[in-house]
């Protein structure tokens, strides 16, 4: 597959990815007082944001048609 995530879209992602998945760890070990659901919302759209960022594939961009990556 061809790669659709671009150098600064990929850092923006893997630093809010980083930044909401390690909010979401501290709200499920009650670190946070986020709640529980909130936690776990934010875990995983931080790992789906760290994911997309390592791997450079989004599939939503592909759904859209939408390519940040250099030509």
């Amino acid at each position: 597959m061809e790669r659709n995530i671009g150098i600064l879209d990929g850092r923006v992602r893997l630093a809010v990815g980083a930044l909401l998945a390690a909010v979401g760890i501290a709200a499920v070990a009650n670190v946070l007082e986020l709640g529980l659901t909130a936690g776990i919302i934010a875990l995983v759209v931080g790992a789906v944001l760290v994911g997309t960022s390592l791997t450079g594939l989004c599939p939503l961009y592909r759904a859209l048609g939408i390519s940040t990556a250099d030509e």
